[in-house]
């Protein structure tokens, strides 16, 4: 098992740090390297995703990321900046699916800022095309053009998928919802968008091969207000690039913290790199107050999808849960009655747990 770990920017070395010290105590024999990535590869190579990562990412059997990012990197050329990284080793290794659960823990049903009855018992999966969309869209940029007769900055993206890439998304949210209520609700904007019009088209010629499953469709607006007025409508969500970040963002905070949400990003083969999905948080790095649990059950999921150790998956997990049940919480999950604690002491709870 060789594993490449890149911590990043911000938080990413100290929750990494943890999830590091949970994977070794495992004793899976696994092979770890670190590498750069994001604004600390940009600050050594001038590179956010350099050559020795790129080739040490293409060798390794997964990937660990911790976070990318922050405001001291925004003001270099946009191909510098630090989320180019992150764009480029998902293109590099072709992780076009990314998975990101949505469960509320029992322990933290009074964390959401939903009512109790609304959240409690909560699990949903969000399937996010990661490799397409207007992330990528080619012509891109910012140019000065003629408009209404003056010479104006004028900016502009691509949105395109082809029929390929919706059906390869769409075949793994059909066997994420077969596996689990046989419930998929594929999120899209067809009303005005063509793009999205072919995604709609495809996933009914697709459901025709899941016959068990029952699909449903949602406009993106409509399936933002429906997460938050009744989540647990849902159970699998599949969608585009860019809706998919911002819907599985907020299905994060139904959970109380982004905190406490792991993802995992799949090529065909189910080669994948695993992170939280929250940022850097360049705020609060190096103060020891950064929640690493999202990052520790990120590597529950690569144990579970890469190297198929589901054993060993629900042993973090099951950790993880004895530890919430035990009280300990970082300050985003905070709550009167419980024991706050930092990130190292968050990580030698779940160290003790298992």
């Amino acid at each position: 098992m060789k594993i490449c770990v890149l911590p990043g920017d911000g938080i990413g070395v100290e929750i990494m740090a943890q999830a590091v010290r949970v994977l070794k105590a495992l004793d899976l024999k696994c092979e770890l390297e670190n590498a750069l990535l994001g604004g600390c590869a940009v600050d050594a190579t001038g590179s956010p995703f350099p050559e020795v990562t790129q080739k040490l990412a293409k060798e390794a059997d997964a990937v660990l990321l911790g976070a990318v990012g922050g405001p001291k990197w925004d003001v270099l050329p946009r191909e510098q900046r630090p989320e180019r990284g992150l764009l480029g080793i998902r293109k590099h290794l072709g992780l076009f699916a990314n998975l990101r659960p949505a469960v509320l823990y029992p322990e933290l049903a009074n964390a959401s800022t939903l009512k109790p009855e609304v959240v409690a018992g909560l699990d949903i999966m969000i399937v996010r095309e990661l490799t397409g969309d207007i992330y990528f869209g080619q012509p891109r940029g910012i140019e000065m053009r003629d408009v209404d007769g003056s010479k104006q900055r004028v900016g502009f993206n691509t949105m395109i998928y082809s029929e390929t890439e919706i059906r390869r998304i769409g075949r793994v949210a059909f066997d994420a919802a077969r596996r689990r209520n046989k419930k998929l609700c594929s999120v899209d904007k067809m009303n005005v968008l063509e793009t999205t019009q072919l995604w709609r088209d495809v996933m009914i010629e697709l459901s025709a091969d899941y016959p068990d499953v029952e699909l449903s469709h949602l406009l993106v607006d409509n399936a933002a207000m429906q997460l938050v007025r009744n989540p647990k409508q849902f159970d699998v969500m599949v969608t585009g690039n860019m809706f998919g970040d911002i819907l599985s963002d907020e299905a994060s905070m139904l959970t109380g913290s982004i905190g406490m949400l792991p993802s995992a990003s799949l090529d065909e083969n189910n080669k994948g790199m695993y992170e939280p999905c929250h940022g850097s948080a360049p705020d609060i790095a190096g103060k020891n107050l950064a929640n690493p649990l999202a990052t520790i059950l990120s590597v529950a999921m690569m144990l579970r999808y890469t190297f198929a150790l589901e054993e060993r998956a629900q042993q973090i997990e099951s950790a993880v849960k004895k530890v919430l049940a035990q009280g300990y919480r970082t300050g985003d999950i905070y709550e009167p009655g419980t024991t706050r604690v930092g990130t190292k002491e968050m990580g030698d709870a779940v160290l003790a747990a298992l």
